[in-house]
């Protein structure tokens, strides 16, 4: 099984990036094995990035990689609405004896702009795809200038073909099933989500791209089966998330090796936006798409102190547990072992 030439791999094989779960060394393994290695950059700083980017640059001697950015409005704080979810998350600040006014901001994810385009400039990745969207033309153009393929999410044949009449290479379409944030961005209708193997012939049908289908895919099985809707790649994420060179918490890693793992929902609680988690604690109590949670991504800052005093004693009740519909092939093997694996048919 081999990729076509246009993503330059030796399998088709993409690792999904994912962010707080993994640094550059699961995408070097990912692409010294063939696959198409990618780093989530939405969470660094401009130190942290160009560190991170130059040793995937330096580990992948020569081969693909792929950096991948946020490409989100960051929205206008909004005092009552944070009030009301701190409010909601009172009586859990009591039970682990937290005090609201000792809340640091938590963790940033911003979106992509010129510090990031000029990192890019500078490293010439072979690939850059995004997330929510695409950034201004200005920014795009500096991406296409650097000789950069750029591919982006589309949760539905409308943002497919808006990526599309906007010059992406190609388009990733991307499945209910899929772990992580939902990449939607025409809509906040969670409802126009649908699965991978509905999703995929009608982007196929609608685009004249390369098509790359995520979500649910964590065997060789599943790379075969997207390939034959018409896909040219398979984007898998939450099977490498047992790989020793991901980042992945330990509470994190006992979910998804539990039975756990087989009830997942999308959630709003954890950051402000769609994305599908293990169901916990604060999802079954609040609901997992409670309205409470401020907008993305200004749902973290209340949280963090939560997450981590539950982490700290062994409980993931307040940690955001990304995984898919489909754990089975997670395995704590080498990502290399799984990468080569996925196209072993």
């Amino acid at each position: 099984m081999t990729a076509n030439a246009w993503l330059g791999t030796e399998l088709p094989i993409i690792q999904a990036p994912m962010a707080g779960v993994q640094g550059s060394a699961l995408a070097i393994a990912v692409s010294n094995a063939g696959g198409l290695g990618s780093l989530p950059c939405a969470m660094l700083g401009g130190a942290a990035l160009r560190d991170e980017v130059a040793a995937l640059k330096a580990g992948a001697q020569g081969r693909p990689f792929n950096v991948n950015f946020f490409c989100h409005q960051p929205p206008t704080p909004d005092d009552a609405r944070e009030a009301a979810w701190r409010e909601a998350l009172a009586p859990y600040y009591r039970e682990f004896g937290i005090a609201p006014p000792d809340i640091a901001q938590g963790p940033g994810r911003a979106p992509f702009g010129d510090e990031a385009a000029a990192i890019v400039e500078a490293s010439r990745p072979a690939v850059v795809s995004f997330h929510f969207g695409l950034p201004a033309p200005a920014l795009l153009a500096r991406v296409k200038a650097a000789g950069a393929k750029v591919i982006a999410s589309a949760t539905t044949v409308d943002e497919a073909r808006w990526l599309e009449a906007r010059g992406v290479d190609a388009v990733i379409a991307q499945g209910a099933e899929a772990g992580g944030h939902r990449g939607i961005f025409l809509s906040e209708d969670v409802t126009t989500q649908v699965g991978t193997l509905a999703l995929v012939p009608q982007i196929v049908r609608a685009v004249r791209l390369p098509v790359i289908a995520a979500g649910g895919i964590a065997d060789a099985r599943g790379v075969a089966a997207a390939l034959a809707l018409g896909a040219t790649a398979a984007q898998v994420g939450s099977a490498f998330l047992l790989c020793p060179e991901a980042t992945t918490s330990a509470v994190h890693r006992a979910a998804l090796a539990s039975d756990a793992a087989r009830h997942t929902a999308l959630t709003r609680l954890f950051t402000g936006r769609p994305a599908r988690a293990i169901v916990n604690r604060l999802m079954r109590e609040l609901g997992p798409l409670n309205p409470a949670a401020p907008a993305f991504p200004l749902a973290v800052a209340a949280l963090a102190p939560l997450r981590a005093k539950a982490e700290s004693q062994g409980s993931g009740d307040f940690s955001p547990l990304w995984c898919g519909q489909n754990a089975s092939g997670c395995r704590a093997v080498p990502a290399a072992e799984l990468t080569r694996g996925l196209a072993a048919v």
